[in-house]
Formats: structure tokens, C-alpha cells, sequence
């Protein structure tokens, strides 16, 4: 199990597809791409952007439910890719119990973006799905990830999410 950095959310093109981006944190630093829903990649922007929308969103409203329970979310785990679709667990500890719940990694993420939880990822997951790029292209890719994150960032408000 490798532990994951959050580096944002972009989308791909041509698909239009929305993707996570996690990096590796060792020094082999690979990235590992997750397609995800429209939704869930604006509920992770706009945590990392520290955005608060008018109305909690679904997962905020867990993370409260958390709180109020008394559970802490230890760390979120990428587990598996099975046929094209990854999988992930949420790891909490309440009461000194361990309970682990299985999760979307879209959801998971999200979650984790909230509660400064650690991300990590099996690391047959990194094997088969993730890569790596040369050393002069980081750089550049890292750049990239950040302007397109940006651009996703100024195309939603809070507001779009408002339920009438």
C-alpha cells in the first residue's frame, strides 16, 4: 500500500471525462488517473479550493455525521481495479474500533479532501492503472494538472448546486 497525494481534479480530453489525479508520495512518484462523475469531481474541487457551498453537500454532510458519531476517518484506500472499475474502502476508527466501509473512490476522495485524511492505494491498483513520467515532463504535466484544476475551479460556483 503506497501512500497517495491529492494533486486535483482535471478533465481529459477528448472524452471530456472528469479525472482524479493522485501522485505516488514515494520517490518512484507515479501517477494514478481515476475517471469520475461530474459531480463527484466538483465536490473535490471545491474542497480542495477550501469552498463553502450555501447548502452542505452530501459530503460534508458525512463528514458531520462522522463528527457526530464520534468516528474519525483513519485513511481512505483505493483497493482494487476490476474490469475498468476501481474500488476503495473507507477506514474508520470509533471507540477504538475498526470499521472499514466499502466505498466509491470518487466518494472516498472527496470525503478525504475534507477531513485532511490520508489517501492511499494498493499497490497492485498502481501497477496496473497508474504511470509514471520522465523526469523532464513532471514539471510541465504538474503545471498542466494545476491549470486545468484552475479552469475547472472558475467554471462552477456553489450556486450550481442548489437545489430549488
Amino acid at each position: 500500500m503506497q501512500e497517495m497525494e491529492l494533486l486535483g481534479v482535471r478533465v481529459e480530453l477528448p472524452s471530456n471525462a472528469p479525472i482524479v489525479l493522485l501522485r505516488e508520495c514515494s520517490d518512484a512518484a507515479r501517477l494514478l488517473p481515476i475517471f469520475i462523475g461530474a459531480p463527484e469531481a466538483t465536490a473535490i474541487a471545491l474542497a480542495l479550493e477550501g469552498v463553502t457551498p450555501p447548502r452542505p453537500m452530501t459530503h460534508d454532510l458525512l463528514r458531520q455525521v462522522l463528527e457526530e458519531l464520534s468516528a474519525d476517518l483513519d485513511r481512505i484506500v483505493v483497493t482494487e481495479l476490476r474490469d475498468r472499475t476501481f474500488y476503495a474502502e473507507l477506514h474508520l476508527v470509533r471507540d477504538g474500533e475498526k470499521i472499514v466501509v466499502s466505498s466509491r473512490p470518487s466518494d472516498a476522495i472527496a470525503l478525504a479532501a475534507r477531513c485532511g485524511t490520508p489517501i492511499y492505494a494498493s499497490e497492485a491498483v498502481i501497477d496496473e492503472a497508474g504511470y509514471t513520467e520522465g523526469a523532464a515532463d513532471d514539471g510541465e504535466r504538474a503545471e498542466e494538472v494545476v491549470e486545468q484544476f484552475k479552469e475547472f475551479i472558475d467554471s462552477v460556483s456553489p450556486e450550481d448546486f442548489v437545489a430549488d
